[in-house]
């Protein structure tokens, strides 16, 4: 846990809010126009730019600035929560190109839009 816990202090974050004033732990402010900002942050180098949440990704998806998809099943059922891209306006086609199965049993899947 502890190189994990090291990478993720190190990691620039991007918080997007039209209500917050300021942010911390290595974090930058997102406002305005998201498709602008995400376009603009895909051009700078790096190793990508990964989304959480349920909120941002389902407004990325509706702007098609998503490249790459990963879900990550994990062996309980909760019955309960959030629905991921609950409203979507259009079906997105899928293709998977990876997936590991983890010692904890969860399976994570990468798929890539179909063109």
């Amino acid at each position: 846990m502890e190189p994990f816990a090291q990478t993720i202090n190190a990691t620039k974050k991007y918080v997007v809010s039209s209500t917050l004033e300021q942010v911390d732990w290595n974090a930058e402010l997102v406002r305005g126009d998201l498709g602008k900002a995400v376009q603009q942050l895909k051009q700078e180098p790096g190793k990508g730019l990964y989304v959480g949440g349920v909120k941002l990704p389902l407004a990325l998806t509706e702007l098609g600035l998503i490249d790459e998809y990963e879900f990550v099943v994990h062996p309980r059922l909760a019955g309960h929560g959030p629905t991921l891209f609950a409203g979507l306006s259009k079906h997105v086609d899928l293709k998977l190109v990876g997936r590991v199965e983890l010692s904890s049993g969860a399976v994570a899947m990468r798929y890539e839009p179909r063109s």
